[in-house]
């Protein structure tokens, strides 16, 4: 199953690797950014593994991430900072990716 859905395997471990760092880079001065972040990261991570051993809770896992890199993207994106902007392009791609699961691509 992974290899079939490397575009979701790709966009997952992306927006993990780019929230973890904005989280980072946030936590001092913009903390409901580092919260989300981390929490997309966590999930994403998450959606990763699951896609990758080709778990039939895919679906589930991925509808709630959805929500969280939505939210991150949305909090991301009032912020000029780069890694903020990377983060949140990051979180756009993978819930595109993520939409196609649970639309019946897995």
């Amino acid at each position: 199953m992974a290899h079939q859905h490397q575009s979701v395997l790709d966009a997952a471990t992306r927006c993990a690797h780019e929230c973890e760092y904005c989280a980072d880079a946030c936590i001092g001065n913009m903390p409901e950014c580092a919260r989300l972040c981390r929490d997309c990261a966590q999930l994403c991570w998450t959606v990763a593994g699951f896609v990758s051993r080709g778990s039939r809770f895919v679906s589930q896992i991925v509808l709630a991430c959805i929500d969280i890199c939505e939210a991150c993207a949305k909090e991301c994106e009032q912020h000029q900072n780069e890694h903020c902007q990377r983060c949140a392009k990051a979180c756009r791609q993978a819930a595109d990716e993520y939409r196609k699961i649970v639309g019946g691509a897995l």
